[in-house]
């Protein structure tokens, strides 16, 4: 409802509540939602899954099989480091990088959960409030499956990258509402999508396409969520809060583009790191991995406003700047109907063969990889 219906005049519409790290903001303006965004809530609602139920754990998972992950994608592939390994040797540093990668997703949901619960504390608007509370419940779900995968399955985790903790300490110690939407709806969470969507496309075990799938339908809705809240937001800005957002983009894209580096991995298994390092900045197939990162997060900047000479020359410096003219809603449609089509081969194969049985296994598992191709 809006102050018009109160049965007494309400003289501000606002209630702030100055705090330490952030000030906490009370609307009294319950009906003045955004149409888009109240659809987000919608589909925020409707789409809630259970971990525990929704994906099949079962399958045994070896880090090492290269069924799985070809050696190809090993950042590390190919380097003098790698040809003097045994196979033994190789299938360790595939497990630690699996592992590595892992963590980090594990770490960032984290991150985006008390993000999102620090949004629906400081941002002004209903709609928004009522968005990121889904996605509070979405992003501890994240947690929850990151941690049972490395738990049960991997059995092995590394602690926080130092570039994604620095990225995480700015986004979360800012008091400004917009700046932690900037920092994790579209930067951590932008560059996060492109990295799920590999292990998604490139992966062949179920169990990781299934995880990534499910995990990427959500998070294409929260992305989508920065964009519509802060495209209004920084129509406003005055040209010196927009510089500063902009250096902060710029900032944070360089944090995110290292932090791929995983020079904690070859420390922990005694390779040369700055040789490994090295490899990884001249290799193709890395080079093209760490530029496609930014596939969700190029287009996205220029959608909300913060497209200035700075922006504009950093993304150029990085080569990501052809992702400008991306169209980001067919992209979040698709991660939606992926992880739909998955959804139904999953339905298909629980229904069995029309007796209540269950498919064989092999059937079972072709069928997750097909669905998640699509």
């Amino acid at each position: 409802m809006s102050t018009r219906v109160y049965a007494m005049p309400v003289e501000q519409t606002e209630w702030r509540i100055p705090g330490h790290e952030a000030e906490t903001i009370f609307t009294w303006e319950y009906d003045d939602g955004r149409d888009r965004l109240l659809s987000l809530y919608e589909k925020g609602k409707e789409r809630q899954w259970n971990t525990q139920t929704r994906i099949d754990w079962t399958p045994e998972l070896d880090p090492g099989d290269q069924e799985g992950m070809p050696d190809a994608y090993v950042p590390i592939y190919g380097s003098p480091t790698w040809e003097k390994l045994s196979r033994d040797e190789k299938n360790t540093v595939r497990h630690h990088m699996f592992a590595w990668v892992n963590s980090q997703f594990l770490h960032g949901e984290q991150g985006a959960l008390v993000c999102t619960a620090k949004i629906v504390e400081t941002v002004p608007d209903i709609d928004s409030k009522f968005y990121a509370a889904t996605q509070v419940m979405d992003e501890a779900r994240h947690v929850e499956t990151y941690a049972k995968l490395l738990i049960e399955k991997v059995k092995l985790a590394y602690p926080i990258n130092p570039h994604l903790k620095t990225l995480l300490d700015q986004t979360i110690s800012d008091s400004r509402w917009d700046m932690t939407y900037l920092g994790m709806q579209v930067m951590i969470e932008g560059v996060a999508l492109a990295a799920f969507s590999m292990f998604r496309d490139f992966g062949n075990h179920p169990l990781t396409k299934a995880v990534n799938a499910y995990v990427m339908q959500d998070e294409a809705r929260h992305v989508a969520f920065g964009q519509l809240a802060l495209k209004d937001a920084y129509a406003e800005l005055s040209d010196a809060e927009r510089r500063e957002r902009e250096e902060f983009v710029v900032e944070a894209s360089l944090l995110l583009r290292d932090r791929f580096l995983a020079r904690e991995v070859w420390a922990t298994l005694g390779f040369d790191v700055e040789e490994c390092v090295d490899w990884m900045n001249q290799a193709e197939l890395m080079k093209a991995f760490r530029i496609a990162l930014f596939s969700r997060v190029v287009p996205t900047v220029k959608k909300i406003g913060l497209w200035g000479p700075a922006v504009q020359k950093g993304f150029l410096d990085m080569g990501v700047i052809d992702f400008q003219n991306v169209d980001t809603d067919a992209q979040f449609d698709q991660d939606d109907q992926i992880a739909q089509d998955l959804e139904q081969a999953l339905a298909e194969i629980r229904g069995g063969n029309g007796n209540g049985q269950p498919k064989n296994r092999t059937e079972e598992l072709a069928a997750i990889i097909v669905a998640g191709e699509g």
